[in-house]
């Protein structure tokens, strides 16, 4: 009997890859399954309880009991707690009209009526999105738009509650798609608005401890120091491909700061970190960049390089006169090394005089 083994057959590493495909679609869509009925159970409760306040004056002290009584009825039932029925209560207020269809993986409906329930909120995105996001997102974003957007980003990202938390607190829906580019002139639609909505202005490095006079590779080995935290900033898809990436050109040596490749819109990205203003020149630079990537190491089947010059004060006047002579796409955005407080926060902060008076009140 011989010990060698079988030769396998000429399709099968496309065989094997269509297993593994819907293995991971069908995986997919049982936690998706479980997440919809778990949503649609929270509201029932929710709404059961709502109807009970007003119907028949219940107090807000009844939750603490309900949540005792159902762990010492329910003890290996998870979920229960006091803050997490006042959670159910809140869901159902703002998704009061809400309408499960009985299906073989319920589904939820909704009715053209209330605020909430509206286009905004299809049946697909409210029960697709986790139990612990819907109560980030209720809690910390009223605006029905601002949610939604933070709703869909979530899924398509696969944001952790987390991430979701801190990209509503760096306010990631303001930052998205305003960079100042010339994609529109030098993509194709609809590449050159999913190329824009890809890029971020300002970019946040608060997670860099630089000093104020750091220099440019300074700032270039720390986020790469860093790396995690650059990628989940610059947005899903990126993938790192080099620092300091050498070319060979005409018997002299380049050096690409950043270089990436973009999984989603299948092409290249070079990223150049400038410390100060943004100046014309820049822009001449990542054209030549761009335009030997895409000669030396695109594919036939890669879409144009992108570029993006990253610098502290991006002048969008300069830049746009700039970025108008060039051929190649780029992009022009600033990044911040520390985050800036919200401006109802920064108000009511002492400023250094008034903590001196105070200092000097306390001496005897």
């Amino acid at each position: 009997m011989s010990d060698k083994p079988d030769k396998l057959p000429t399709d099968y590493v496309g065989l094997l890859a269509d297993i593994k495909q819907r293995v991971r679609h069908a995986q997919t869509r049982a936690v998706l399954a479980v997440n919809a009925e778990l949503i649609r159970l929270y509201w029932e409760i929710g709404a059961l309880i709502d109807r009970r306040q007003k119907q028949q004056g219940w107090g807000a002290g009844v939750i603490p009991r309900l949540a005792r009584d159902l762990h010492n009825e329910l003890p290996e039932e998870k979920g229960f707690s006091e803050r997490n029925i006042k959670r159910m209560l809140t869901f159902y207020r703002e998704y009061p009209h809400l309408k499960f269809v009985p299906q073989a993986v319920a589904q939820i409906e909704s009715e053209p009526k209330g605020p909430q329930a509206t286009a905004l909120f299809p049946a697909d995105l409210i029960q697709s999105v986790p139990w612990g996001h819907h109560a980030e997102l209720i809690t910390k974003v009223k605006d029905p738009t601002t949610r939604h957007w933070y709703m869909q980003a979530s899924l398509a990202n696969g944001w952790s509650r987390t991430i979701l938390v801190m990209q509503i607190e760096t306010a990631a829906h303001q930052r998205q798609g305003r960079a100042t580019t010339n994609f529109a002139k030098r993509l194709p639609p609809p590449d050159s608005d999913l190329v824009q909505q890809t890029l971020k202005d300002p970019y946040l490095f608060d997670f860099l401890t630089l000093e104020t006079s750091f220099h440019e590779r300074e700032l270039e080995t720390d986020l790469i120091a860093h790396l995690e935290k650059f990628l989940l900033e610059l947005g899903q898809g990126f993938a790192f491909v080099g620092r300091q990436y050498h070319l060979d050109i005409g018997e002299q040596d380049f050096y690409i700061d950043l270089l990436f490749y973009h999984l989603k819109l299948r092409c290249y990205v070079v990223i150049d970190l400038k410390r100060g203003n943004f100046k014309p020149e820049y822009a001449g630079k990542m054209n030549f960049y761009c335009s030997v990537v895409d000669d030396r190491l695109s594919h036939a089947t890669d879409k144009p390089t992108i570029g993006l010059i990253l610098c502290q004060q991006p002048n969008r006047v300069l830049a746009e006169y700039a970025l108008r002579g060039v051929d190649k796409p780029i992009g022009v955005s600033s990044f911040e090394l520390t985050r800036a407080l919200p401006k109802s926060l920064e108000s009511s902060l002492p400023t250094i005089e008034e903590i001196e008076r105070e200092l000097e009140g306390d001496k005897p």
